[in-house]
């Protein structure tokens, strides 16, 4: 079906079809849009199943369908109106009906440029809160105080910031710190949803720096809010505390086309830092392993995959080891890597971030995995066994190791 048939259908029945959403606001930021999403009024469900029968209706508390239009699957809404009645994200009551119009729909949304419409045909810009002017001057401001219903429109608005480079103003850091309370009763795979975007954007130190500004930060992830005041040696961090210097490293990695699980590494490769008594600081004694401690209560909170955590996992043990020699533990380390989801690349990467420096073992890696894995048991003299064949092959990889370390 296309778009001009759709579109022609709803407006035979009495109605109004729009777009709304992140297309419009993309198009607006001549940026590439992402999928259509539709909204209807002055048309019952009732009448659009009987002319659409081919949609599937998915919504429950209110109707939302699915319908092919110009090949891709679109979301089909009709405008409502909601009134907070409980806590969270359920805690709504729906009103709607064809009375409702798009102002009303738009007024419901979280932020002004979310709050635009285009109507169908001639894409005529609908924009009664302003959300346009926002756009232009690159700020997300709240549609209006109904922005703190929903209390995961504050991490919303933080990411977006992220994803923007946009900035928050007041009103809006005001409605956010609001949400603090509800927020500690949100299903923990909604912060998964929102940090998992996160880590995909340009900017991801945006997203924590307006959570702090919302006093929101400790609530959502304490462990991050920890390192703020975690004071370093300056002649090795010159950027500032713990927190700084984390910010610094995710945002260098967004810079890369590293898979996720490296740049979640990333933010958590200090994380033990934020566990080290005052009467230590500027030193950080053992932070490999309060590292591990906190990424444990991290995972408590927000379920991470597997993949996530092993990654952080060999960053906080390993990452400060740029200084090594002995071959054996060369040895130990890039098996463990090369086995990791990390990847030698994504390792060698955030060490070279948070030293400035790849030790001479990380760049020759690739030479010495080849010459280490063409040592096999099978090579060992027929007279060894058991563990006499391990120790003839960890001797001989050292063996490879040394001798290309020193060439």
């Amino acid at each position: 079906m296309t778009e001009q048939d759709f579109v022609s259908t709803i407006n035979r029945l009495g109605g109004k079809v729009y777009i709304v959403g992140g297309w419009v606001r993309d198009t607006i930021l001549q940026a590439t849009p992402k999928d259509k999403d539709y909204v209807i009024t002055g048309v019952g469900h009732i009448n659009f199943s009987e002319s659409f029968p081919m949609a599937k209706q998915i919504g429950r508390s209110f109707p939302v369908f699915l319908l092919e239009i110009e090949g891709d699957r679109c979301e089909i809404a009709f405008a409502r109106m909601e009134r907070k009645t409980g806590v969270g994200y359920n805690g709504f009551k729906v009103q709607c009906d064809p009375s409702i119009t798009i102002e009303q729909d738009l007024f419901r949304r979280d932020t002004t440029m979310n709050s635009i419409a285009m109507e169908l045909p001639g894409y005529k810009i609908v924009d009664p809160y302003d959300g346009q002017k926002d756009i232009k001057l690159r700020v997300i401001n709240a549609t209006s105080e109904v922005f703190k219903d929903d209390p995961v429109r504050a991490l919303r608005a933080a990411r977006q910031a992220a994803e923007l480079d946009f900035s928050i103003n007041q009103q809006t850091l005001d409605l956010m710190s609001e949400c603090r309370e509800e927020l500690k009763a949100e299903p923990k795979e909604r912060f998964f949803k929102e940090l998992n975007k996160v880590l995909n954007t340009d900017r991801p130190s945006l997203f924590f720096r307006y959570l702090q500004k919302a006093s929101l930060l400790e609530t959502v992830l304490p462990e991050i809010y920890a390192l703020l005041g975690k004071r370093q040696p300056i002649e090795y961090h010159p950027e500032g505390d713990a927190f700084e210097h984390t910010m610094q490293i995710i945002d260098w990695l967004a810079g890369t086309t590293l898979p996720i699980q490296v740049k979640f590494a990333g933010l958590m490769h200090d994380i033990g830092k934020g566990l080290t008594p005052e009467d230590q600081l500027p030193r950080h004694i053992n932070h490999d392993i309060n590292g591990l401690i906190a990424l444990d209560n991290f995972a408590k909170k927000i379920p991470i995959p597997t993949n996530w955590r092993k990654s952080a996992e060999i960053v906080i043990k390993h990452h400060m080891r740029v200084n090594i020699k002995q071959p054996k533990k060369i040895v130990e380390l890039l098996l463990e890597i090369v086995n990791n989801p990390i990847g030698m690349n994504g390792f060698r990467r955030i060490v070279f971030f948070d030293s400035g420096e790849i030790p001479m073992f990380l760049l020759k890696a690739e030479q010495l995995l080849k010459a280490i894995n063409s040592i096999k048991g099978i090579n060992a003299p027929e007279y060894l066994q058991g563990k006499e064949i391990g120790d003839w092959i960890l001797q001989h990889r050292c063996m490879k190791v040394s001798a290309i370390m020193k060439g």
